[in-house]
C-alpha cells in the first residue's frame, strides 16, 4: 500500500496527514502560516513532513497551495494571501524534504479529493464549489481535472455575475464571490443588524448588537434554531449560488455540483435554495436531466487527500 503525504497550505495554518490509496487519513499534523515568509512556509512543511515520516514510509508529497499554480512546471504563480510570487515550490520542498513532491492549486485538490474519494466518485464530470471567505471552484471533465494554459483555469469566485457590482479583492467589480461567501453572507447579515429592524433581533442579540461582531456561524446558528432573518440570509446566499451554478453549467454540463467550505455547514437551508436557483435557470431545462447539488462529505481534509492522490498518481 504505497503511503503519500497531502499538505493543504493555507493563509492562516498548514495540514498535513498521511493518506493511504482508499483516501484514509492515517496521522495528521498542523503548523501555523507565517503568511509574510515563502521561506518559512517552506520549513514549516518540512517540519511537518518530517514529523509524519517518523511513523510512516511515505512514497512523494502533495501540495495544495491556496493561488494560481502552473502545477506542471511546479510554481506559484501568485497567491493573494500569501507571498508567493513565481515561487518555485515544488523545487524548493523537494530540495528540502528529498521526495517527489506534487504542487496543485488548493481547490484543485479538494475537487480531485471529492472526485476520487467523496461525493463526485461515482461521476466522470463534476464542479465542486467551496463557500467559504472567498468562493474557490475545482472542475473535473471527463475524469480529468481542468486546469487552463497556464494552470488558473477554474477561479469560478471571479466570474463576474454582476456588471459594475460590488469591488472585489481582485481589482474587479461583481465578482461571484461577492455575492455568494461567507463574507458576502456577513456583510449582508451586518447590514441587517445595523439597520435596526426587529427582523434581525435574534441576530443583534447574537452579536451583542455589534454589527461589526457578527458571523456567519452566528447567521447559521440563529437560522438552525429558526430565525426568519437568518434562514433568509442564508436562502439568498443559495439563491446566488444557484443562480452563477446555471452559468457554469451553460459551459461545462457536469452531472454534479459539489458544495463545500465552511458555510455548507447550514446544509438544506443553503443547498436546498441554490438547488432551486439552479433548475429555475438552467438552460434547456424542459429538455435535460436536472443537475444535482450535493454537499461535500471530506470537510476540511479534502485539499490534503486529492494532493496526496495526485502525489501518488503523478511521482
Amino acid at each position: 500500500m504505497a503511503l503519500t503525504i497531502g499538505v493543504d497550505i493555507g493563509g492562516t495554518k498548514i495540514a498535513a496527514g498521511v493518506v493511504d490509496d482508499t483516501g484514509a487519513l492515517l496521522a495528521t499534523t498542523r503548523r501555523e502560516t507565517n503568511a509574510s515568509d515563502p521561506s518559512a512556509i517552506e520549513v514549516a512543511v518540512t517540519d511537518a513532513v518530517a514529523e509524519l515520516r517518523r511513523e510512516h514510509e511515505v512514497a512523494a508529497v502533495g501540495v495544495a497551495a491556496a493561488g494560481f499554480v502552473d502545477s506542471r512546471a511546479g510554481v506559484v504563480l501568485f497567491a493573494p494571501n500569501l507571498a508567493w510570487r513565481d515561487e518555485p515550490l515544488r523545487a524548493e520542498l523537494a530540495q528540502r524534504t528529498g521526495l517527489p513532491v506534487v504542487v496543485e492549486n488548493d481547490a484543485n485538490a479538494a475537487a480531485w479529493g471529492e472526485f476520487t474519494f467523496g461525493t463526485a466518485r461515482d461521476v466522470d464530470d463534476a464542479v465542486l464549489i467551496t463557500v467559504g471567505t472567498g468562493l474557490g471552484g475545482g472542475i473535473v471533465v471527463d475524469g480529468r481535472l481542468l486546469r487552463g494554459h497556464v494552470g488558473v483555469g477554474g477561479e469560478l469566485g471571479h466570474v463576474r455575475v454582476v456588471p459594475d457590482g460590488i469591488r472585489c479583492g481582485c481589482g474587479n467589480r461583481g465578482c461571484w464571490e461577492q455575492y455568494a461567501s461567507g463574507s458576502a453572507l456577513e456583510r449582508e447579515g451586518r447590514d441587517l443588524v445595523a439597520s435596526g429592524s426587529v427582523f434581525a433581533a435574534r441576530l443583534v442579540e447574537l452579536c451583542d448588537g455589534d454589527p461589526a461582531r457578527l458571523r456567519g456561524q452566528m447567521i447559521t446558528q440563529a437560522a438552525g434554531e429558526g430565525d426568519a432573518a437568518a434562514t433568509e440570509l442564508l436562502s439568498d446566499l443559495g439563491r446566488w449560488l444557484g443562480e452563477g451554478m446555471a452559468s457554469v453549467a451553460a459551459v461545462l454540463d457536469p452531472a454534479l455540483f459539489v458544495v463545500g467550505g465552511g458555510v455548507v455547514e447550514a446544509g438544506d437551508l443553503l443547498i436546498e435554495p441554490a438547488r432551486a436557483a439552479l433548475g429555475r435557470q438552467l438552460t434547456g431545462r424542459s429538455h435535460r436531466p436536472p443537475i444535482e447539488v450535493q454537499a461535500a462529505t471530506l470537510g476540511n481534509a479534502a485539499g490534503m487527500i486529492g494532493a496526496a492522490d495526485l502525489a501518488r498518481i503523478r511521482s
